[in-house]
């Protein structure tokens, strides 16, 4: 690719010549060309160039030149330290990502509030912040995140940052970065190119929840991930999945042989299924179940039976106080919660039957913030459905799931094709 198609060019005002940041389309995918599986095999820690050909299937002349090549672009680094004794050859050399030099920057914008985080190339978060996501119109709120984004990644100058990745509701345009978010009141807002052009980074932006059915493709949880490095199959190559995210949104995407299906009119929703409940949605209906189900509808009609207190202190109550309520003991708090799970169960269930996956993930604070609800979502799962039972188990990142769909945003074009990406990163910088 010529450098002029890397680094398009345009005039400004005063004559000089500006360079327009690219942004690129994330790859929500297992990719499986030879660089990307050496590099992958390599995300577990170091690796040997035998146990990475037994890993990908590739022959161990072709890992030999991945490598090189991989090393010579700073993505892996030779363990000397590891050789074995008495090796004899540069072959039996270690190799692993090389953690230390780079970063990539991770942004997840919530409705109410956005996330900025970096993190290495193995996939894991080095340090990060949150603030709360303007509301007060789209230009102001994408410039104000940009400028925040830039000034916390001055924070890592002993790392060269490559990428940045953004991960936010509503409808993305993968192409061009630019995003229609209804709850934000955003239309047509070239979230991509703003980052790009503030940051000096290429750019990827995916729809959230596309973005953390992706991070449990890509960056698996520790005990996956122990499996890919020893050479063990994780199954999340092959067959089908279903990813159900809620916590103040409720949203679903499916995965097909380690690839996100990303629709070309953007992903489906599930906000205004039925749930047989009495909350009035904002579209005029009763029950739909984002309303029912999202986190500052939970906590607003906990405030409004006088389970927790509308202020705690001199601050605002939020759900985590319904969820302290729950553990502390109050019946209350745990009925409004064992109520939400078995709604959920119930609804993952018909969702779950109408597509029949190879295996469901959970994902959201609505599953993982108050753990004792998942025993009730897990029996209305099970008397809900009609199909066999099914591998269905809660996301591994937990809390942070919403980081994670930011980072492996900025890091799906370097998995995808690591050379290709940082010939693009070099062309940019």
């Amino acid at each position: 690719m010529s450098l002029t198609l890397e680094r398009p060019l345009s005039r400004v005002a005063n004559g000089r010549v500006r360079v327009q940041r690219p942004v690129v389309a994330p790859e929500l995918r297992i990719a499986d060309n030879p660089a990307a599986a050496v590099l992958r095999a390599a995300i577990g820690g170091p690796v040997s160039r035998d146990n990475a050909a037994r890993t990908t299937g590739l022959s161990i002349a072709t890992v030999n030149r991945q490598v090189s090549a991989l090393l010579a672009v700073g993505l892996l680094r030779e363990r000397q330290d590891l050789t074995a004794s008495g090796a004899v050859g540069r072959p039996r050399v270690p190799f692993e990502i090389d953690h230390e030099a780079y970063l990539t920057l991770g942004i997840y914008v919530g409705a109410a509030a956005t996330r900025i985080v970096a993190a290495d190339l193995r996939g894991r978060i080095l340090g990060g912040l949150a603030i709360a996501t303007p509301q007060t119109g789209e230009a102001f709120a994408t410039t104000t995140i940009a400028r925040s984004a830039r000034a916390f990644l001055q924070r890592w100058h002993r790392r060269k940052p490559l990428w940045a990745g953004v991960a936010i509701g509503g409808r993305v345009d993968p192409l061009t970065g630019v995003v229609d978010h209804p709850k934000l009141d955003w239309q047509g807002s070239p979230v991509g190119s703003v980052l790009g052009d503030v940051l000096e980074l290429p750019v990827s932006v995916a729809p959230h929840v596309e973005a953390m059915a992706a991070a449990e493709l890509l960056l698996p949880t520790p005990e996956l991930r122990d499996a890919a490095a020893q050479g063990r199959a994780t199954g999340l190559e092959r067959g089908s999945g279903l990813y159900f995210y809620v916590r103040e949104t409720a949203g679903v995407a499916v995965t097909l042989d380690g690839r996100v299906h990303t629709p070309s009119n953007g992903p489906g929703s599930i906000a205004h299924l039925p749930t047989g409940s009495d909350v009035v949605c904002p579209c005029g209906r009763r029950g739909c179940l984002e309303v029912t189900v999202g986190d500052r509808s939970l906590h607003a009609r906990a405030v409004g039976r006088g389970i927790i207190p509308a202020y705690n202190g001199t601050a605002g109550s939020t759900i985590a106080d319904l969820y302290r309520a729950a553990e502390a003991g109050s019946e209350p708090a745990r009925e409004l919660l064992a109520e939400r799970a078995t709604i959920l169960g119930q609804t993952v269930a018909l969702v779950r039957d109408m597509l029949n996956p190879d295996r469901v993930i959970l994902g959201g604070q609505a599953f993982t913030g108050y753990r004792p609800a998942v025993a009730y979502m897990a029996r209305a799962f099970q008397q809900s459905s009609s199909l066999p039972p099914t591998d269905i188990r809660i996301s591994g990142f937990g809390g942070k799931v919403q980081e994670f769909a930011a980072v492996v945003t900025s890091l799906s074009a370097l998995y995808a094709d690591p050379l290709s990406a940082m010939r693009r990163a070099a062309a940019v910088d």
